[in-house]
């Protein structure tokens, strides 16, 4: 059984205020990226296409171009239906299809899959449970005329999981007759199939209002954990170099050997990020003998580890480092290091603290045969990237 996914993505967000929703930051990520990768992330899903609209599409493309299942970007229509038909015209070969709205970003792997099993032998499926509120019916003057039980209602959302070609013909019936439906579901019941609701076991909002977001991040901050990662490193002088720290070249004083500009500030620090992160060390991904590193700048390195720890859900929060130089004198030099560190690591400059101090004339830095740097960063990491090993 082959299995495709449709990610509507082509809404006008007019209830988000300014800007498109989908696009909106996210605990660090837009909207829509978090809904991508959970259907990336799944195994059940073989292939997925996004239906987005022409004024987004070169973003949605971004958002898109390191992920395995994305087969095709199609531009949506006027109506919802309108963009699930192209979505499901352009998937082929495919068995079954789940639909499901992009501003749903707290959707996971799991809660996907648990939607396509429960669809197993042809029944509809529709994520959704049980209505905590006591509905109420009104007429065109707010008046209530009934209230339902609340035992056999439900509150339901998407994915929603059917047979391709059922979801195929209850829409050609839905186009023949004029009819317009806000969801799968109805089209499906209305051509007499069975649909059934499941329980996704996890919160899954959609975003609409600047207050969603809000609240989905106190979601999601509910499955992350706060870790400490801690980077040393230490270089020795080198007459033919220019020494450079914090991604600021130091006048001066002659530099440090290594095989990329020896910034051993920066070093200590991505050494730092990546143990917060459980990504390993430095040389594991800058390694010596990589010709791509030669002379390269330390805070371009630093641009690749914050790509790394976005992978793995991990944001950083803080940095504090402290280097170790019997010369030269770096009080002077400060300021730039901490403003160059914070723009490279996305934070306010606030969070990104650097001290200087000697050796006190003890060992080998006190006989300023070298520099060293010690380094703790604070990190943000999502949970659910932490429960294995990654291949470094």
């Amino acid at each position: 059984m082959r299995v495709g996914a449709i990610i509507l993505a082509a809404g006008s967000s007019r209830r988000m205020g300014r800007g498109d929703k989908l696009l909106t930051e996210l605990a660090g990520r837009p909207v829509l990226s978090w809904t991508l990768s959970a259907f990336d992330a799944c195994d059940a899903i073989d292939d997925v296409i996004v239906v987005t609209s022409l004024a987004n599409r070169s973003a949605v493309a971004e958002l898109c171009r390191e992920l395995q299942k994305v087969r095709a970007l199609v531009t949506g229509g006027k109506e919802r239906q309108d963009s699930v038909w192209a979505g499901l015209s352009a998937l082929q070969q495919i068995d079954v299809v789940a639909v499901h709205d992009g501003a749903r970003p707290l959707i996971t792997a799991s809660g996907i899959a648990g939607c396509i099993e429960a669809a197993d032998g042809g029944v509809g499926v529709i994520a959704g449970g049980q209505s905590v509120d006591t509905i109420k019916v009104v007429d065109s003057e707010e008046t209530i005329v009934a209230t339902p039980d609340r035992s056999t209602l439900r509150a339901v959302a998407t994915p929603q999981v059917f047979r391709a070609e059922t979801l195929r013909q209850a829409h050609i019936a839905a186009r023949e007759a004029g009819v317009v439906a806000t969801d799968d579901a109805a089209l499906v019941e209305r051509i007499g199939e069975r649909v059934v609701v499941h329980d996704v076991g996890g919160p899954n909002p959609k975003i609409t209002s600047p207050s969603d977001v809000i609240v989905a991040e106190a979601l999601l901050g509910a499955g992350h954990e706060v870790r400490t990662g801690i980077g040393i490193d230490s270089h020795r002088f080198s007459a033919d170099r220019k020494l450079v720290l914090g991604g600021i070249e130091i006048a001066g004083s002659e530099g440090l050997a290594g095989h990329s500009d020896a910034d051993v500030l920066t070093h200590a620090i991505i050494d730092a990020l990546l143990g917060g992160a459980g990504l390993g060390d430095i040389g594991a991904h800058f390694g010596t003998r990589d010709p791509a590193w030669a002379g390269a700048s330390s805070v371009a390195m630093l641009a690749v580890v914050l790509e790394k720890l976005a992978a793995v859900g991990a944001s950083v929060q803080s940095v504090d480092a402290t280097v170790i130089a019997e010369r030269p004198r770096l009080r002077p030099n400060i300021a730039a290091m901490r403003a160059r560190l914070a723009e490279a690591l996305e934070l306010d400059v606030a969070a990104v603290n650097v001290a200087a101090t000697t050796a006190e004339g003890m060992g080998a830095l006190g006989r300023a045969e070298g520099v060293a740097a010690h380094a703790v960063a604070t990190l943000r990491v999502r949970r659910s990237a932490m429960s294995g090993q990654m291949d470094v």
